[in-house]
């Protein structure tokens, strides 16, 4: 039988949510308290909002709260998309410029290959087989059986 470890995060005597992992339930149950933190801020604030409205701004802020942090510290959304999509393209374009970079290599080792002409390579080959201390010997010993 197997055994199923269930992480399941209380709040007020409901329960609000099950999970997995205990990093998980962590996560949604520091999420809850930022929530109810940012309701109480809300509470005493000179807002007129009735509670649900209220209770609804809290979650979706705490939900968000990676995406809000920087635009209460100053910093513009568009301007932060801008940073995102120029970090992301400049990686995409470092990866495009890595695999070019190996597609071209391969292409030229194909091409010296190809374009090469069999009689240069039977000269190149008997060039090998030189005298010891010439350009292009071979260090290996002659089979008699070439």
């Amino acid at each position: 039988m197997p055994v199923i470890v269930k992480y399941i995060v209380v709040r007020d005597g409901d329960e609000k949510m099950t999970f997995a992992t205990k990093k998980e339930a962590d996560a949604y149950d520091k999420m809850l308290d930022i929530a109810d933190n940012l309701f109480d801020f809300l509470q005493n604030s000179d807002i007129v909002l009735d509670e649900t409205r209220k209770e609804e701004i809290s979650l979706l802020l705490a939900e968000k709260r990676d995406e809000v942090m920087p635009i209460l510290r100053g910093v513009s959304p568009k301007a932060q998309n801008e940073r995102k999509k120029s970090a992301s393209s400049s990686e995409t374009a470092k990866t495009r410029g890595k695999a070019v970079a190996k597609q071209t290599a391969s292409e030229r080792t194909k091409a010296s290959e190809t374009h090469t002409d069999p009689e240069a390579k039977s000269a190149s080959k008997s060039a090998g087989k030189g005298t010891p201390g010439t350009k292009g010997t071979s260090s290996k010993k002659s089979d008699p059986a070439e």
